[in-house]
């Protein structure tokens, strides 16, 4: 399957950040060409300017551990686990990045802490889901189920993800498969007058997989290329709601197939670590293909992400950073832990 991701918009294929030598690694605060070059074609708030709230919270507290002058002594190691717990990483993960950085640190004969950041920071990305393509692209149609609960932010970033896929010359449809309340249906009416979007919806009460039948009939016939399902924001502890959401997908795979079906589940970032058993149960009810995180701009607790990656094991395909239409970025492992970080404390 092609990506749909402009060839500059793709990070070269590499290891994960090297770490030299004591001191080596350095971290450009400024935007990247990459980053720059993507504001210009789609505007919006990048991820780097969305993470600002974490880096002013409990990863400050982090970078300033890194500050000349600082040893790597006892003192060091237990803020270090502390203020990992307070970015919400979680208490297992944070245990085990500490036992690793020091195996690391031991190994390097390392004795200040200045010298450890860039080993900190490779430690951080590896925590995070290895890179994929940004979306499915399968001829003739893909389909794209959004699943969350409700207040994730599914039906806004739904329209979002129309819109950037749009921009990218692609073809995009809209299916209101969130029968079960109105307004939701009235939502994302609203959203696909904005961005210019056919949508197919029915009367509140409908069956979702009818919904879903007559959409994907309806994309295949206008050609489209992508058709972007909102589903129910449906209660995780609701049985027969989490019926109806198999059922959909089944109904997408019966008519497209498996390969062109992308099932990415809809997270808030201010949620937390509380998010995961909702996670979990939506991972045992559909299969998932990866993740959007939305409201990263509105929590300082952007540690969290490192958690649910961790335990989900899902790659990360984009990222809700603001309000606005354009406000969504893709997600990087890398762009993500540096922009957290930023540059070490220099006193």
């Amino acid at each position: 399957m092609e990506s749909l991701v402009p060839a500059w918009l793709v990070p070269a294929r590499s290891q994960s950040p090297t770490w030299k030598s004591p001191g080596s690694t350095r971290i450009a605060q400024h935007e990247s060409t990459r980053v720059k070059r993507f504001k210009q074609l789609f505007g919006g708030t990048s991820l780097e300017e969305s993470v600002e709230k974490s880096r002013g919270g409990a990863f400050s507290a982090l970078r300033d551990l890194f500050r000349p002058g600082v040893k790597l002594d006892e003192d060091f190691w237990e803020e270090l686990e502390d203020t990992f717990i307070m970015a919400d990483v979680g208490p297992y993960l944070a245990d085990e990045l500490i036992e690793r950085a020091r195996e690391s640190i031991a190994a390097a004969r390392l004795e200040a802490a200045a010298d450890a950041h860039g080993l900190v920071e490779e430690l951080l990305v590896e925590q995070l889901p290895a890179q994929s393509d940004t979306l499915r692209r399968a001829e003739p149609l893909t389909v794209v189920l959004m699943v969350g609960v409700n207040g994730s932010g599914k039906t806004t970033m739904s329209a979002k993800l129309a819109h950037w896929l749009q921009e990218q010359g692609h073809s995009c449809m809209l299916a209101a498969a969130d029968t079960f309340r109105a307004a939701a249906i009235d939502q994302l009416r609203v959203w696909a007058e904005r961005v210019d979007v056919p949508l197919i919806a029915q009367q509140p009460g409908a069956d979702p997989g009818a919904v879903v039948f007559d959409a994907v009939d309806s994309a295949l016939a206008r050609k489209a290329s992508h058709l972007i399902v909102d589903t129910a924001g449906r209660l995780h502890t609701k049985s027969n709601l989490m019926d109806e959401l198999r059922k959909v997908q089944r109904i997408a795979v019966s008519r497209v197939g498996a390969d062109a079906i992308e099932a990415l589940l809809v997270m808030d970032a201010i949620t937390g670590q509380n998010v995961l058993n909702q996670a979990r149960i939506f991972q045992d009810a559909v299969s998932l293909s990866g993740l959007i995180i939305t409201k990263l701009d509105s929590t300082a607790r952007g540690g969290s992400v490192f958690g649910i990656a961790r335990e989900l094991q899902l790659p990360i395909k984009f990222v809700g950073t603001g309000e606005q239409l354009n406000d969504m970025d893709e997600f990087d492992s890398t762009r993500f832990v540096r922009a957290l970080l930023g540059e070490p404390a220099t006193a």
